[in-house]
């Protein structure tokens, strides 16, 4: 599958991948380049449903070692960033 980039840089995630992940309108997109690829995650919105839907991992994905639990929680730290910055409450 390809796309064509946009003159403002944008693609389009093809629907039988956004349907196989879950993606839906409002998820986050997080770029981060790997050598010289595009990695893209996907993150749902925050919601305040419950606590389980809080802290709980939407993708189940088990972080097996302390590496896997830092990348991780550099990754949580980069898109709370991003989203202060765009709400302006950066300090």
């Amino acid at each position: 599958m390809s796309s064509v980039v946009g003159a403002k840089g944008q693609v389009t995630i093809e629907k039988e991948i956004r349907d196989t992940l879950g993606v839906e309108p409002g998820w986050r997109a997080v770029q981060r380049l790997v050598g010289e690829r595009v990695e893209i995650q996907f993150l749902p919105p925050r919601h305040r449903r419950s606590l389980k839907g809080l802290l709980g991992n939407p993708h189940g994905v088990r972080l097996e070692t302390d590496a896997e639990f830092q990348e991780a929680a550099g990754a949580a730290w980069e898109a709370a960033a991003l989203e202060t910055d765009e709400r302006g409450d950066a300090a």
